[in-house]
């Protein structure tokens, strides 16, 4: 439905009030330290981040999210986990600020039946909750909401590494069958089916808050 394209095309603008792009999960860290440095290694990062990392578990968290919409204790269990699951402090405050940002700019569309979402509630539990209580199909979320996040990090790496505009482009077009082949991969995955092997960006997440200087806040 158009009106569906419409909210998640508004809701995963960079112009949604979320303040998503103040953050680079660690991503500045890993700059800084030389272990990014070009369009490969930009590329290698985020593709790693995706497939093992922190949106995979957010891709999971999100779907199970939107599968438990209607059941407040459901919605209460999984923003738990995806709390715990964060790595870093700064991994902590990105995530429940943006959330909560985004259950405030997204009461704009009011649901026929209030959402019962925790709080603090995890970005990806918000988005999940919120599209599925409009009836957003799942798989169009996901993708939604994993493109924007790779978008997110190129960004980064666009005015940080720089790799400039063309190489960014590249990479986004790249990384768009990941995107999809992840969101099949997370559609109906059940949360013990979470797990991550991205150590470098969970530890470039850590090592964050010790930079000298920071442009990003994550």
């Amino acid at each position: 439905m158009s009106a569906d394209l419409q909210k998640l095309l508004t809701w995963m603008s960079p112009a949604f009030p979320v303040g998503a792009f103040a953050w680079s999960a660690g991503l500045e860290t890993a700059i800084v330290q030389g272990k990014v440095t070009d369009r490969p290694s930009t590329q290698d990062w985020i593709m790693g981040v995706l497939h093992h990392g922190a949106l995979k578990t957010d891709a999971v968290l999100l779907a199970n999210a939107h599968a438990g919409h209607a059941d407040g204790a459901r919605l209460a269990e999984i923003a738990d986990l995806c709390l715990a699951l964060t790595p870093a402090q700064e991994r902590h405050t990105e995530t429940t600020l943006t959330g909560n940002a985004f259950m405030l700019a997204s009461a704009a569309w009011p649901t026929s039946t209030p959402v019962q979402l925790p709080k603090p509630c995890p970005y990806p539990v918000a988005v999940g909750a919120l599209a599925g209580a409009h009836g957003i199909d799942r798989r169009d979320t996901l993708v939604a909401f994993l493109t924007t996040s790779v978008h997110s990090q190129v960004s980064v790496a666009v005015r940080l590494v720089p790799i400039g505009q063309n190489d960014g482009l590249a990479i986004m077009a790249a990384l768009e069958p990941d995107i999809a082949r992840m969101a099949d991969l997370c559609l109906h995955a059940a949360l013990d089916d979470i797990g991550s092997l991205a150590y470098g960006a969970d530890i470039a997440q850590m090592q964050h808050e010790t930079l000298a200087t920071r442009i990003f806040r994550s």
